[in-house]
């Protein structure tokens, strides 16, 4: 079963020409992400609906392919007529049987339906890459999701310490307030204090649902299984090589939305080429072959039949309005999508040096957050000593216990933040990283 889905998988990504880079989601040496992964491009209903979008774009060219091709039709018909009896027509019956055989062809001298054929590839190659930003959004998003359970595993890990740490601060405190050595008011406070950390506690586990929820969907599973979810854990996950500092700007025309975009406007322009020769005259075949139960022959034979072949030119009368208003329509979304094509250019190398600087500055405020937990530590190890040597209370040494967990749950947002802007620049170079 798992080398089926491979193949499945393989022939995913090369469809229409296309590598979504799978392994860069490998380098995150996580097992549980590799398989989610294929798992979301088996089953997720986007991508299906994507592909099925792409079959009508296909089906669309050979539509179209066959419009250049000679037409022939075949008609099934009953005649009924009266003529006047004379000796030119006693052999001609009143009641017959008619079957004509039509054919057409229109020449493609100015190659227009060849064109049109073109505007029609060049649109099944945009949706194809419309079809590939479904899958890079597709895989990016499996990939957040996934980071974000590990980050409410760990923020829940945690904030279960804090509320622990909190209780028994709460019970020293207590005894305290019994001995009157605090008043009510400061005794209020510490049940304040740990009321809030519940409340903290009942909204991580709700954020975490919600992001299982949606990371089951995004799968293609039931959110009702989503306590079957496997993961790992934060502390191991972590991206195993070197994301660039530089990224070349030319790549900014590997993404799918570029992709789409630019065979747009070579359908687009192919239109107004299209659109020009409509003003031009037609050249067109016809012919007839009707066989008849009316004469005196036999039927399918030259005595009961007749034929006839035109060919000439046709102009339509009373449209040039509409055809010089056409070809306005096809220049100014020409002019449109140029101008869409300008922007979405912009926007892909904004989003590249946004996410760079993102990086940049998460690896910083992760560095800082990971000397701000060394430094817990040792203030909590030096705590401890003091609490045996009887210097500081207990209630001292929750507090700096609460502390360190409080800064190793913000140095696993930051790393988290850090590794979902690695997804953001996946996205941002149209999966070519």
């Amino acid at each position: 079963m798992r080398i089926l889905l491979l193949i499945l998988i393989c022939f995913l990504s090369v469809n229409c020409a296309y590598c979504y880079n799978l392994d860069f989601f490998s380098r995150f040496s996580d097992k549980f992400l590799d398989e989610y992964i294929k798992e979301a491009l088996i089953n997720n209903h986007d991508l299906k609906a994507a592909n099925q979008k792409l079959e009508q774009y296909r089906f669309q060219i050979k539509e179209q392919f066959a419009k250049e091709l000679p037409q022939a039709s075949v008609m099934s018909n009953y005649a009924g007529a009266h003529f006047p009896v004379n000796d030119n027509n006693i052999f001609i019956k009143q009641n017959s049987y008619v079957l004509p055989i039509r054919a057409s062809y229109e020449p493609d001298l100015l190659l227009k339906n060849r064109d049109k054929t073109k505007s029609k590839r060049k649109l099944f190659m945009a949706q194809c890459a419309n079809k590939d930003s479904v899958y890079i959004s597709l895989l990016s998003d499996v990939a957040c999701a996934y980071i974000n359970i590990l980050l409410f595993d760990y923020l829940i890990e945690k904030e279960l310490q804090i509320l622990n740490s909190k209780i028994q601060s709460l019970s020293y405190n207590s005894k305290k307030y019994k001995s009157g050595i605090i008043d009510t008011v400061e005794f209020n406070n510490y049940l304040q204090e740990l009321e809030n950390e519940k409340i903290i506690y009942e909204n991580l586990v709700k954020n975490q649902k919600n992001t299982l929820f949606n990371f089951a969907s995004l799968i293609g599973r039931s959110p009702d299984n989503y306590q079957e979810l496997e993961r790992g854990k934060l502390e191991d996950f972590e991206y195993i090589e070197t994301i660039p500092d530089i990224i070349n700007s030319d790549l900014i025309y590997s993404r799918p939305d570029v992709i789409e975009i630019e065979n747009k406007l070579r359908s687009s322009k192919i239109d107004i080429t299209v659109a020009k020769k409509e003003f031009f005259p037609s050249f067109n075949i016809t012919g007839f072959l009707v066989f008849d139960t009316a004469g005196a022959g036999n039927f399918f034979s030259w005595e009961s039949s007749f034929a006839f072949l035109i060919a000439g030119l046709a102009q339509d009368i009373f449209k040039g309005g509409e055809k010089i208003a056409n070809l306005k329509i096809k220049k100014a979304k020409y002019l449109e999508l140029f101008e869409q094509y300008k922007q979405i250019e912009l926007n892909a190398i904004k989003e590249i040096n946004s996410t760079l600087n993102a990086i940049k500055q998460d690896i910083k405020s992760e560095n800082t957050s990971k000397n701000q937990v060394i430094i817990e530590k040792r203030n909590l190890n030096a705590t401890n000593k003091k609490l045996k040597r009887g210097i500081v209370s207990n209630i001292d040494y929750l507090d700096n216990k609460i502390l360190l967990s409080q800064k190793e749950q913000l140095s696993a947002t930051v790393k988290a933040q850090r590794l979902t802007d690695y997804l953001s620049l996946y996205k941002a170079v149209g999966g070519k990283l």
